[in-house]
């Protein structure tokens, strides 16, 4: 398996330090010279939503902006072009400083699938920003994440047992875990993310758990690793493209203190207690904000737009079963191979 070495509890612990340390005295900064104190109190709500989904991010394959574009979006009534912007600007803080801890700590990565999945993103992520992502209506964007995140939701509500078990990941993948990485990285960058800010990190998770069958120890980090650098690209791309929306600095200055200890925290907590509750939790969120997304869409969608948002995520769903069964194939196939060997 393409893995780091066990990780050293302490070590390079010091640069993670060093980064905190250089985020809160810019950021302190920023609210002082600015005057933004006043900032801080009126946006404390989204800073107390990614309390948790900071956590999550960096305890789950999911994004902060899993948690922020709902809150921004459902709850605060912004526009869903805001609330993608604003996942790109939070999570380029919260999972950067979740992805330093993780490579300060040395926890196991699979080198392979990131580097691909990086390059494919540096190319796809800019390319969706620019060519595809200002061409989305804001309730395609809306229904898009929450059709995304419902089958993520339904998946772990029948599968999150039996992917909590997998170790290491089948032999027989290392054959494409190129591939899938480059393609995962191109096209998720290009389509998912660029439209709703998150969501490279669960679809590359997914190929990973149910095609390859590897370990949540090291997917998970993977993920993060690769969410946290489409962030940047993409949030790079809007302000040399024409900036973001107008109130994402203020959510941004509220929540980013919150996010730049909360995702490390919930990378080191869960990889000591695991995962399951966490990814319960999350899986029930996700289920929860479709139905919340249709019930408020509902004058916009009918009876028709609701029935073709249940039919894409039972369609989502039949792909990550179809992975699954391929996973298993590959799996029997490498250890007939092992036991012949």
């Amino acid at each position: 398996m393409h893995t780091t070495a066990r990780p050293t509890e302490t070590s390079r612990l010091w640069l993670f330090v060093l980064w905190l340390a250089s985020f809160y005295g810019t950021w302190l900064f920023l609210v002082a010279s600015g005057h933004h104190w006043h900032t801080l109190r009126d946006h404390w709500g989204i800073a107390a939503a990614m309390a948790f989904g900071s956590y999550a991010a960096g305890s789950t394959p999911l994004g902060g902006g899993t948690i922020g574009f709902p809150v921004l979006v459902l709850l605060f009534h912004q526009p869903a072009t805001l609330g993608r912007d604003f996942s790109f600007a939070i999570q380029s803080i919260g999972m950067t400083s979740a992805s330093i801890f993780i490579l300060c700590r040395r926890q196991p990565l699979e080198w392979v699938i990131l580097r691909w999945s990086l390059l494919g993103s540096l190319i796809g992520t800019p390319l969706g920003v620019l060519l595809l992502a200002p061409h989305v209506p804001g309730i395609a964007i809306k229904l898009t994440f929450a059709v995304i995140w419902a089958s993520f939701g339904v998946l772990h509500l029948y599968r999150t047992n039996v992917i909590c078990r997998n170790e290491g990941e089948t032999p027989a993948a290392h054959r494409f875990d190129r591939n899938v990485g480059l393609a995962v990285g191109l096209l998720a960058g290009a389509t998912v993310a660029s439209v709703t800010g998150v969501g490279i990190d669960m679809i590359l998770y997914a190929m990973m758990v149910l095609l390859m069958r590897a370990d949540l120890k090291v997917a998970i980090p993977t993920t993060v690793i690769v969410m946290a650098f489409t962030s940047l690209i993409g949030i790079a791309t809007k302000e040399l493209s024409g900036g973001v929306q107008p109130g994402v600095y203020g959510s941004w200055l509220a929540a980013a203190p919150v996010v730049a200890l909360g995702a490390p925290f919930g990378a080191f907590v869960v990889n000591r207690t695991g995962r399951k509750p966490t990814l319960y939790v999350v899986a029930f969120l996700c289920i929860a904000q479709f139905v919340w997304t249709l019930h408020q869409s509902f004058p916009v969608l009918g009876s028709l737009g609701v029935a073709a948002a249940l039919f894409a995520v039972a369609l989502f769903n039949i792909a990550f079963e179809f992975l699954w069964r391929v996973g298993d194939r590959l799996g029997r196939r490498s250890f007939g191979a092992a036991q012949t060997a």
